[in-house]
């Protein structure tokens, strides 16, 4: 009983760790995109201000033929090219400073998590038959409603720190566009065109954020237009080197399965680009027969599938969600399997019945 109480909280302590450095992961890629796009910007507002400058320099060696007027609305001009630099280089300063912080967090949690797997290794040598049991299936549903509610926090925080700093930026543009539209109508000319694709790209985020929390399609067209549809997605934004092939007839089936096959493709290839690095991704999806499968494979950086699936040596981001998505498939009368070595990349299939009497 003692040993019961003692492997318990830790393995929630592993769990609560695992799913945080997950949520710290997500939370830097995104970091990392308003970094570009914001370096971006104060480049272009750093190229303004030097051209600003050598104009002054022309104002100043010409200032008694200059008209008064237009002397005031250059140094106006100026001031509101310094004012916006100063603005985009403390925002730029603020996300690496949240970056450099949350790399912190990010390591911290590693060695805390490489500490706490010790004292694993450590008691497992005298572990018991009934500590080595799986877990219940209360456990294992408990473990899904929480990683289902962890899934809308960490959207919620990519709306937040998405779309929500990009309106930051429209209000931003927006006052800057209403100076400049008296001193100099071509500037906020200029500086709406600016605005205008930022709505567009901040646009296209949102449309994203929908698309992962229900894809509107998957009801509409089913699961393989959907998956095709965020396969190509994925490669356009990806840096990876992605391919899909069906295999099968593209037929519809319960809503409730279409579902969790494209859950699982979806957090297997996030799970991949996160934390695999991979150059190659390459997703199969078999809609024949009574059982649909799926492979998801990437030559990126793999892990001991052997430990995380039997709930040790969870030193990998990935092992609780892995362990997860195979109990949510098991409940449904669905496998999924791991193959994965630390140079030779990973395979997971996954497989779900076509039919039976569990939906």
């Amino acid at each position: 009983m003692a040993a019961d109480t003692f492997d318990d909280p830790k393995n929630e302590i592993v769990e609560v760790i695992t799913e945080e450095m997950r949520s710290i992961q997500m939370a830097l890629n995104e970091i990392k995109g308003q970094i570009d796009q914001t370096q971006l910007v104060v480049d272009r507002e750093q190229q303004r201000n030097s051209d600003l400058a050598t104009e002054l320099r022309t104002v100043q060696d010409n200032i008694d033929t200059i008209p008064r007027q237009d002397i005031r609305a250059k140094y106006d001009e100026a001031l509101d090219a310094r004012f916006r630099l100063s603005t985009m280089r403390g925002q730029l300063e603020k996300l690496q400073t949240r970056q450099e912080l949350l790399e912190e967090h990010q390591a911290l949690l590693n060695r805390l998590l490489n500490m706490i797997q010790g004292t694993e290794m450590l008691a497992g040598s005298t572990a018991t038959p009934e500590r080595a049991a799986p877990i219940s299936s209360f456990a294992s549903i408990n473990r899904i409603v929480q990683a289902q509610e962890e899934e809308r926090q960490r959207l919620a925080r990519q709306m937040h720190d998405g779309p929500a700093q990009s309106l930051t930026n429209f209000i931003l543009q927006a006052e800057i566009c209403q100076r400049l539209f008296d001193r100099n109508p071509d500037k906020a000319a200029e500086e709406l065109d600016n605005l205008k694709t930022s709505a567009s790209q901040t646009f296209q985020k949102v449309r994203d954020f929908i698309f992962d929390l229900r894809p509107m399609m998957l009801d509409d067209l089913g699961v393989v237009p959907t998956v095709r549809r965020y396969v190509e997605s994925f490669r356009d934004k990806n840096d990876i080197d992605t391919n899909l092939e069906i295999m099968g007839e593209e037929r519809r089936l319960e809503t409730a399965r279409e579902v969790l096959i494209f859950r699982g493709i979806q957090e297997l290839m996030l799970h991949a680009r996160d934390y695999a690095s991979p150059q190659k991704l390459r997703i199969q999806l078999d809609m024949g027969g009574n059982r649909v499968r799926a492979i998801v494979e990437d030559d990126g950086r793999g892990f001991d599938a052997e430990a995380v699936l039997s709930g040790h040596h969870q030193t990998d981001p990935r092992a609780q969600s892995m362990i997860t998505l195979r109990e949510k498939f098991e409940l449904v009368g669905g496998s999924v399997s791991v193959n994965s070595t630390e140079t030779e990349g990973t395979v997971v299939r996954i497989e779900l019945p076509v039919e039976d009497t569990i939906f």
